[in-house]
């Protein structure tokens, strides 16, 4: 995990006028009411994934691309969910700017997930709902592993969950933090 940290340089994938404040454990606001999440975070929620190095993921809100880029350093492919098509294009430049490949960027609802590359070994949610939205946990592989920000947006508790036979299984709590709400179909009303 420290080495994709190092890698993957947060000044790249922050606004112009934050690269000051790029290396700050703290969120960063990005357009649309919408905050990169600080890096210490992401690093918790990276982490309880288990990532291995050939998993496929699925993340949903993709933002300015440095949680993407990091999961492609630790992942075998990425797929990306970003709900505003210019966060998306600022993203897919920023990781093309640094050369991450095997990522692709969608635009759409995130809560719907992407059917079309299912099943994924493991999902990161990074905005919040009090439920895991239903696509997500049908798209997630058995013995699959997803985080998820569990609230009502801006008080959660991330918690680590795992597909296993009877279905999605809560295993953890990660940590506390304070997150968007996760807006869709399966999440609130935009």
């Amino acid at each position: 995990m420290l080495d994709a940290f190092r890698r993957v340089p947060r000044a790249g994938f922050v606004p112009h006028e934050l690269v000051g404040r790029a290396y700050v454990d703290e969120p960063l606001p990005i357009p649309h009411g919408q905050v990169t999440t600080q890096p210490s975070l992401i690093a918790r929620m990276v982490e309880a994934l288990g990532l291995g190095g050939a998993e496929r993921v699925l993340e949903v809100g993709t933002g300015h691309g440095f949680q993407t880029a990091l999961l492609a350093e630790l992942a075998g492919e990425v797929w990306s969910i970003e709900r505003w098509p210019d966060l998306a294009d600022a993203a897919r430049s920023n990781l093309r700017r640094h050369g991450v490949h095997d990522v692709e960027v969608i635009v759409g609802d995130g809560t719907l997930g992407a059917r079309d590359n299912a099943p994924y070994d493991a999902i990161v949610v990074s905005a919040a709902h009090p439920d895991v939205p239903d696509p997500l946990v049908e798209q997630l592989a058995s013995g699959g592993r997803l985080v998820h920000p569990v609230g009502p947006g801006g008080r959660e508790d991330v918690a680590l969950f795992e597909k296993g036979p009877g279905g999605l299984v809560r295993r953890r709590t990660i940590t506390g933090a304070h997150f968007v709400r996760l807006v869709g179909e399966h999440g609130f009303g935009a």
